[in-house]
C-alpha cells in the first residue's frame, strides 16, 4: 500500500510564515526482496520531486541498509518507509519504522575484510547529515531515520 500526503491540499493556500514541506509514505512487507523495492520507490518518489542524481544516489543506498537492517530485525511482518522534504526542499529525512525494540546505535567497531555484514550502519554515518533511532509514533516499536541536505 503506498501513501503519499501532499504538502497541503490543492484549494488550501500555504499559511503565512510556514515553510512548505513534502511527504511520501509506503509499506513494505518484512523480507530482504523489500530493500530492492524501497530503492526503487524512493529512486522514482525523489526524480519526481526533481532533487539531484547526487540527492538521490545517497537517498537510494540509505533507505537500502536501512531497510535491510529493519528487514532483518524487526519483530513484525512489515515496515513503514518515509521521505519528507523540508526547510525549503533543502532537508531530506528518511524513516523506516518496523515492529523492533532495540534502539540503533552506530557500530562500535568496522567490518573487518572477512565479515559479510556490519558496513551498514557506517554507510550510514558517512552518507547521512545525521541519522538515530528513537520510539516510534507510528508503529509499535522503532524508527531509524537519516537526513541529507537535498540538492536540486
Amino acid at each position: 500500500m503506498t501513501l503519499s500526503t501532499p504538502s497541503a491540499p490543492a484549494s488550501t493556500p500555504a499559511l503565512a510564515g510556514t515553510v512548505p514541506r513534502r511527504e511520501y509514505w509506503f509499506g513494505l512487507p518484512a523480507l530482504r526482496t523489500s530493500a530492492r523495492s524501497a530503492r526503487d520507490t524512493v529512486r522514482d518518489r525523489l526524480r519526481a520531486w526533481k532533487l539531484s542524481g547526487e540527492t538521490c544516489s545517497d537517498a537510494v543506498l540509505l533507505v537500502s541498509e536501512l531497510t535491510t537492517n529493519a528487514v532483518l530485525h524487526t519483530g513484525s511482518g512489515h515496515v513503514l518507509c518515509g521521505l519528507t522534504l523540508t526547510g525549503g526542499e533543502r532537508c531530506l529525512r528518511i524513516e523506516i519504522h518496523d515492529g523492533g525494540s532495540v534502539p540503533v546505535r552506530p557500530p562500535e567497531h568496522r567490518a573487518g575484510p572477512g565479515e559479510e555484514g556490519g558496513r551498514g550502519l557506517f554507510l550510514v554515518s558517512q552518507l547521512a547529515d545525521s541519522w538515530g533511532s528513537a520510539r516510534s509514533t507510528r508503529a509499535e516499536g522503532k524508527v531509524v531515520w537519516a537526513q541529507l541536505t537535498a540538492r536540486p
